[in-house]
């Protein structure tokens, strides 16, 4: 199995101002009707592109991007051992993917993620 990137996060600390910004700026349709109170984008781009999401959080601003890998734990393992760090442990959201992220060796931060 290949590791393609399969989703990007967009960070905000105010998800609706940057929710209003990309869909005027793009056309994007951003959802947030869901649990979590995500931001899911569709970009109206099916046959090109991958999937995104707008994320609040404290750590804003900053983009993402979700690598998909067969077993997050031993990739995390690996990548401490490869002198990287662990930022958020293998995290499973019951039905729908487990996602971790970490930060490489001089400080760039990227998500892994399994579905199913």
């Amino acid at each position: 199995m290949g590791c393609p990137v399969v989703h990007f996060e967009i960070n905000a600390t105010d998800r609706k101002e940057l929710k209003d910004f990309y869909q005027i700026l793009f056309g994007w349709e951003v959802k947030d009707k869901n649990p979590l109170g995500y931001g899911l984008i569709d970009t109206k781009s099916a046959d090109k592109g991958i999937s995104g999401g707008i994320f609040e959080n404290d750590n804003a601003p900053g983009v993402l991007m979700y690598i998909e890998v067969d077993d997050p734990e031993q990739y995390l393992d690996r990548i401490e051992e490869m002198g990287g760090e662990v930022i958020v442990p293998a995290t499973n959201i019951p039905g729908m993917l487990t996602f971790a992220i970490f930060e490489d060796p001089q400080g760039n931060k990227l998500g892994l993620v399994k579905t199913s």
